[in-house]
Formats: C-alpha cells, sequence, structure tokens
C-alpha cells in the first residue's frame, strides 16, 4: 500500500493542517491500495503563498531554462514509468497495457512536444506602432480527474511551467496516487520551492478553496460539465480566468458509403476505451437506417474483442470502471435505456460471477436509439454505445448537433471531399475523419458545455499567457 503522509509545499513534504485520510480503494476488487491526507483550505493557503512567492523568479527565468525542467520531469516519468503504470492500473482500473501505452505515453509525449509548441509562440511581436508581449499570467490552479490522472496533471503543469506560471495542483481524490509519484519526480527534477505544489483532498474543501482563493490568477478544470460550473461560478468572484474541459456526448457519423468492417470496430474501440471513461468517448453511433441490420451484425461479431477483467490481466480490454458509486450511476443509464424502450444488443447490467464484487460493467450496445432518450442525450461515462439510425447527411448532421455538448465527433466514409464537408457541419471542438488519431500539437477544447479555453500544443500554452500592449510616442 502507498501511503501518503505529507503535502508537497514550497519544495518540502509538510503535514497538511487536516488530521483526516483518504483511503485510495483498487476497483477491481475493493482493496485499500493507498491513503492521502484528507487536506484544509489552510493547506491551500500554505500553497498558494508558496506559489506566488515562487512566481516573480520563476516567470523571468529564460524560457530555456524552464523547458530544460520539464525535460528532467519527462526523464524522471520515463525511469519510474512502469511503476507509474502499475499505481494507475490499481488506483482506477484501466488495464495495464492501457496506462503503458496513454496513461503514462501520452503524458511523455505532452512534456516532449512543450519545446516546439514554446517556441512557435512569439513573445512580442509588433502590431501598427504597438509592441505586444506576452507575459506569464501568474498563480495557476489546476484540478485535475480521476479518468487520466497523470496525463491530466502534464497537459495542465507542463504548458503552465514552460509559460512562465507557477501552479498548485489538486489530483482527484479517487485516484491521487500517481500524482504524488510525480511530484516526488518534480522534487528530484530541482525545480524552485514553491513553483510545482500539491495539495490532496475533496472538492470541498480543497477544490473549492483553491477555485475561490483571491491569491490564484486562473483555475484549469478538467471533470464534469456539472462542477465545472461550480469552479467558474466560484472563480468569477475574484474574476479570475478559467480554462474548462467538461463533458461530451460524442456523434460518430458512419455514412452510407463506409466500410462497416473498418468503421465498426473503430467506433466500438472508441467508444469503450478506459472502460468508455473517457471525455471524448464516441458514445452515439450515427448509421444509416438502411444499413442498421449490418452494423449490428457487425456488433455481434466484434464485442467478444472487448473482455472485461482484471486490469493487471493479460488480455483484458476493459476493466472496472473507478468505483462502484459510478458503476451504480451506469447501471441506472443501462436500466434507463432498457425502460425507454431501446433495444439491447449486447452486455447489459450484469457482469460474469468470476469478477467478483469489482465495480466492472460490461461492454453495451443499445440499438435503434432515439435521439431524445435519455442514453442518447446524458454523459454517461461508462462502457454504453448508442446506435442511432438516420435518414441522409443531413439528418445526421442534425442529429449529431442536437447537443449540449460539442467536445469530439467523427466521421467515417470512402469519399474524403464528402466526409470533409460534413466534418466541417459539425459543432464540436474536435472532429476526426476515419481513423484519424488525436494530435497532441493541436489545439484540443469544446464547444457550448463542453468547456471553454483550449489545451495541447501552442494553443493550450497561450492560455497561461496575459498580453500587455505597449504604446510609444516620442516624448
Amino acid at each position: 500500500m502507498l501511503r501518503q503522509d505529507a503535502l508537497y509545499l514550497g519544495g518540502e513534504w509538510i503535514p497538511s493542517a487536516a488530521p483526516g485520510r483518504i483511503e485510495v480503494v483498487n476497483p477491481a476488487d475493493g482493496s485499500v491500495v493507498g491513503a492521502v491526507p484528507a487536506g484544509a483550505a489552510s493547506d491551500v493557503d500554505a500553497a498558494v503563498a508558496a506559489a506566488r512567492a515562487a512566481f516573480p523568479a520563476w516567470s523571468h527565468t529564460d524560457p530555456t531554462t524552464r523547458l530544460d525542467y520539464l525535460d528532467r520531469i519527462h526523464a524522471g516519468i520515463t525511469e519510474r514509468a512502469e511503476e507509474i503504470a502499475a499505481l494507475i492500473s490499481r488506483e482506477m482500473g484501466s488495464p495495464l497495457w492501457f496506462s503503458r501505452a496513454t496513461q503514462v505515453g501520452s503524458s511523455l509525449a505532452v512534456l516532449a512536444s512543450m519545446r516546439s509548441s514554446f517556441e512557435a509562440i512569439p513573445l512580442e511581436e509588433e502590431i501598427g506602432s504597438a509592441v505586444v508581449v506576452r507575459e506569464p499570467l501568474g498563480v495557476v490552479g489546476c484540478i485535475t480527474p480521476w479518468n487520466y490522472p497523470l496525463f491530466q496533471i502534464t497537459l495542465k503543469i507542463g504548458p503552465a511551467l514552460a509559460a512562465g506560471c507557477t501552479v498548485v495542483v489538486k489530483p482527484s481524490e479517487l485516484a491521487p496516487l500517481s500524482a504524488f509519484v510525480l511530484a516526488e519526480i518534480v522534487d528530484a527534477a530541482g525545480l524552485p520551492p514553491g513553483v510545482v505544489n500539491l495539495v490532496s483532498g475533496t472538492g470541498a474543501p480543497v477544490g473549492e478553496a483553491l477555485a475561490g482563493h483571491p491569491g490564484i490568477d486562473m483555475v484549469s478544470f478538467t471533470g464534469s460539465t456539472r462542477t465545472g460550473s461550480r469552479i467558474a461560478a466560484l472563480a468569477s468572484q475574484t474574476i479570475k480566468r478559467v480554462a474548462l474541459e467538461l463533458g461530451g456526448k460524442s456523434p460518430f457519423l458512419i455514412l452510407d458509403d463506409a466500410d462497416l468492417t473498418k468503421a465498426v470496430p473503430h467506433g466500438l474501440g472508441k467508444c469503450f476505451g478506459n472502460s468508455g471513461q473517457t471525455c471524448v468517448a464516441l458514445t452515439r453511433m450515427l448509421v444509416p437506417r438502411a444499413r442498421l441490420g449490418e452494423v449490428e451484425e457487425q456488433i455481434a461479431e466484434r464485442i467478444a474483442e472487448f473482455p472485461i477483467g482484471d486490469p493487471l490481466a493479460e488480455g483484458t480490454r476493459l476493466g472496472p470502471l473507478v468505483s462502484q458509486e459510478q458503476r451504480a450511476k451506469v447501471i441506472k443509464y443501462i436500466q434507463s435505456g432498457v425502460a425507454d424502450g431501446a433495444r439491447l444488443l449486447a452486455g447489459g447490467a450484469d457482469v460474469p460471477p468470476e469478477l467478483g464484487q469489482g465495480a466492472y460493467v460490461a461492454p453495451t450496445v443499445f440499438t435503434d436509439v432515439k435521439p431524445d432518450m435519455r442514453i442518447a442525450r446524458e454523459e454517461i461515462f461508462g462502457p454504453v454505445l448508442c446506435v442511432i439510425p438516420f435518414e441522409d447527411d443531413e439528418d445526421a448532421i442534425r442529429i449529431a448537433n442536437d447537443t449540449t455538448y460539442g467536445l469530439s465527433a467523427a466521421v467515417w466514409s470512402s469519399d474524403p471531399a464528402r466526409a470533409d464537408r460534413v466534418a466541417r457541419e459539425l459543432r464540436a471542438g474536435s472532429v476526426f475523419v476515419n481513423n484519424a488519431q488525436m494530435d497532441l500539437l493541436a489545439p484540443f477544447g469544446g464547444y457550448r458545455q463542453s468547456g471553454i479555453g483550449r489545451e495541447m500544443g501552442r494553443y493550450g500554452i497561450e492560455e497561461f499567457f496575459e498580453l500587455k500592449t505597449l504604446r510609444s510616442r516620442a516624448a
């Protein structure tokens, strides 16, 4: 069991002001795999004070030096990659292969991209008679989720530190252990005291204290739309900047000329990855009504390729959900789909008895789903796919855009021009055509209730700058 007894504040490991502890539970079997300090509002005060004290010197540090520190963090994660991957699999349930490739691999890729992304940004530029200067924004509060516990932290602190900001990190209480390993790596990398600070705890009091703190200049939050709304409300009291990466209900449009033997397996993989606990999961598969039967046949043939089981076992494609509470929520959605008349094609509320008391949900597919059903409109955050028929391209676009979200979408077609035309009509921050993958140099973020701001690449770094206009004239 990984037991953490202190918080990382001002370059030191300091006991929390709160006496309580948070136990971290392995969702595969209910065992306790670690514990961290519960944290208190006074811990946030101490972390913010340390970050504010470190900001003047760090913001004036040569950018090359800041990027060198990020390279050291990258090296530290690389050295402990296998340890971190196994830890993430135990604390939140990702299969070990997924933890290695995505949880850790994507974190390393983000840090590796910082130098080229930063070099693409003009820190000064002349516009007319003025000079526009990009300056570090200040102290950033980073509140991160449990589904990608290391990746989401690096996605925030990488660009923030590159821009010259200092940070206070609050990881999810459900999966905080990898954040503490990262703090150890930061400490070993020799960053100046107070540049990176870590406070564990629950949303109240720690998260809310951070979001509303007058010493925080910006809050970068990833999580649910409901919590994001609360974060924005707290931040508004001191008119601080917010960056919000929130929920999604992403559509996957399979057009009538698509090769279903390629499109359907792709869609299943993009829905069920990380047990469906991914904000960009393609959870609405829109298919031509005339080809619905073919799609259902493909799903029936392919669903066995997604076995659920122990995340540390060889061959597991889907591990447990992060907690029993999350499992109960997903089961209620599955029951809702059945009650509303959607046809259950695969999976359901039952799981194999050999999985015991783990927080497992079988990969579940509903077909002939109506767009107004609850399962088609709300973010489930579990391995549940809705297959929705459409009549033609315009009908597909209408259904895809009929959502309060707008984080991601995808189109599959054998005609590139047609796919491009449809993709441009979709109201989402990222649209993937055919088997296109995420590019960490391109901006990522959402429309509407999927968030505010962008992450990744130069656009992610630019979120952490203030713009100053220097206007000069002869005396």
